[in-house]
């Protein structure tokens, strides 16, 4: 009987399916920052904007501009890399273009 040989992994798909782990997760801090500096300036609208409030509003919205370019682009560059292997004829990695 003869030997079944598993396919050697592709590296540059391993390395788009770690990307697009890390994008996802950068994904979700990115927008929970932004979501926390939303109910924080309604915190502040609401009690007459303590400083507090204030800076927790400031600190998050800083902090969701700062995460959330880079994995918006590299996102699009996944999804624009998983097309053209379809495109291509290539197999590509099933289910990136939803990260």
């Amino acid at each position: 009987m003869g030997r079944v040989v598993a396919p050697e992994p592709d590296p540059v798909l391993e390395r788009r399916d770690r990307i697009a782990r890390a994008v996802t997760l950068a994904k979700r801090v990115g927008y929970l920052l932004l979501l926390g500096a939303v109910a924080a300036f309604a915190v502040a609208a609401v009690a007459g904007f303590p400083s507090w409030a204030v800076t927790v509003t400031i600190v998050a919205l800083v902090g969701a501009c700062v995460v959330l370019p880079v994995p918006i682009v590299l996102g699009y560059g996944l999804r624009a890399a998983e097309r053209e292997d379809r495109e291509q004829g290539h197999g590509g990695m099933p289910g990136a273009a939803r990260h």
